[in-house]
């Protein structure tokens, strides 16, 4: 089984009752990831995550609430953010064209060996560097059965 990596966004749809397509869609692609243990993310995402579900949703998640999602993701062993993920995060910057951010994200990603970027703010099916970006709104997790 080939790893996924998952984007700050999609953990936090899977906890907003706003959208509750996105929601739902995000919960779908979560679920897998935890059944086939494919899911990856980095010290980026949870940091990331920890912070907006507590700013966008400080009314209906808790502190206690929002650490205990940011324990359970540890068990994703986030990539730590070191020197040779920033420069492989520059290459891709300036190969690709991305923001510095996103461009940390696939670097991270990359040094995982995840074949899916799962995200909704880069394209959808484009390839960076052995990486196939996912918008987990277009697709569904059928897609991870696809031979590579």
């Amino acid at each position: 089984m080939s790893a996924v990596f998952v984007d700050t966004n999609v953990l936090l749809y899977g906890v907003d009752d706003r959208d509750p397509q996105k929601r739902d869609r995000a919960r779908d692609w979560l679920a897998v990831c935890w059944e086939r243990r494919c899911g990856r993310i980095s010290t980026q995402v949870v940091n990331e995550f920890y912070a907006n579900v507590r700013k966008k949703f400080s009314a209906s998640l808790s502190a206690g609430d929002a650490r205990s999602d940011v324990r359970r993701y540890q068990n994703w062993k986030p990539w730590i953010i070191d020197q040779l993920t920033i420069e492989s995060a520059w290459a891709v910057e300036s190969r690709y064209g991305l923001s510095y951010w996103d461009a940390l994200m696939v670097a991270a990603a990359q040094h995982q060996a995840c074949r899916w970027l799962l995200t909704e703010d880069l394209q959808h099916g484009q390839q960076i560097d052995g990486v196939r970006i996912v918008n987990p709104f277009i697709s569904s997790p059928d897609i991870l059965d696809v031979p590579a």
